[in-house]
């Protein structure tokens, strides 16, 4: 016996998930009227746009740093998508704002288990899904990082298309977000020299070499000279050698000495589109 589906039900299951109303007809149709299962095929439908999107790149999203309350951890994470068009969409964004709220609230640690986490009752996973199924585009939790200190500042760039966050041994209040802000602009690739991996100081001296030799140097001219190379490439590539943005006089470690002998970074994170 089949049941009549009524305008107000296809608009009550297009309001409780985004989907256009044909398919939300059809959803009925195909359940019997029953809305639970109507919302279940719609998400398999979902998962079905989802397998057939998997070849598409999605390097449009909504980048969101945010910190815990105490400063004590900070998550940045990525919310990706296929346009500008839907990336910039306010609705996207507050969407985005609250999957970021519920990896703070439930003090996630990766994005595997922020996919499980659920909000007002529906987990994550399926918010994304419906969201996907709602917009026509593929939509994933695509970066996701975490920074655990005695103090985190967090600090979102442009648009929503970089997100940073900086861990500290103490308190940093404003110099904070300052140091944040230089890690969006300049990217160093490791707070200091020390946080560089030996095989990619390895691999810029051998470089360095091999340039010094293809200009015609002496060979045991190379060995010193390459060292200098190397120790711009450190002052060009790691936070506290580099220039401070805001007062290209001192370096970023000078910057923190001046606001705290006693402060330094832990580590950072840096996040961005594409």
């Amino acid at each position: 016996m089949s049941v009549t589906i009524t305008a107000a039900d296809i608009n009550k299951l297009r309001q409780a998930t985004g989907a256009g109303m044909m398919d939300c007809r059809k959803a009925l149709t195909e359940s019997n009227g029953d809305f639970e299962g109507a919302i279940d095929w719609l998400r398999k439908q979902g998962q079905k746009v989802a397998a057939k999107r998997s070849d598409r790149e999605a390097k449009e999203g909504v980048v969101i740093a945010k910190t815990t309350a105490d400063n004590k951890a900070g998550i940045v994470l990525c919310i990706s998508c296929e346009t500008d068009f839907v990336s910039k969409n306010a609705d996207f964004v507050a969407f985005a704002q609250s999957i970021a709220d519920a990896a703070i609230q439930h003090n996630v640690k990766s994005a595997e288990e922020l996919n499980e986490v659920s909000i007002n009752g529906a987990k994550v996973a399926d918010m994304i899904n419906d969201k996907l199924a709602a917009i026509g585009e593929k939509i994933a939790v695509s970066k996701f990082e975490r920074v655990d200190a005695p103090y985190v500042s967090s600090y979102i760039h442009g648009a929503y298309r970089m997100g940073v966050l900086v861990g500290f041994t103490k308190e940093a209040g404003d110099g904070g977000k300052d140091v944040a802000m230089q890690i969006a602009a300049m990217n160093p690739l490791a707070v200091d020299e020390n946080s560089i991996p030996a095989d990619v100081v390895a691999r810029e001296k051998a470089i360095a070499i091999d340039v010094v030799k293809a200009e015609g140097k002496p060979a045991e001219m190379a060995e010193k000279i390459a060292m200098g190379k190397l120790n711009k490439f450190f002052k060009d590539n790691t936070l506290m050698a580099q220039a401070f943005v805001k007062d290209g006089n001192k370096s970023v470690a000078e910057f923190l000495k001046s606001i705290d002998a006693d402060l330094k970074v832990t580590e950072f994170k840096r996040v961005a589109l594409g």
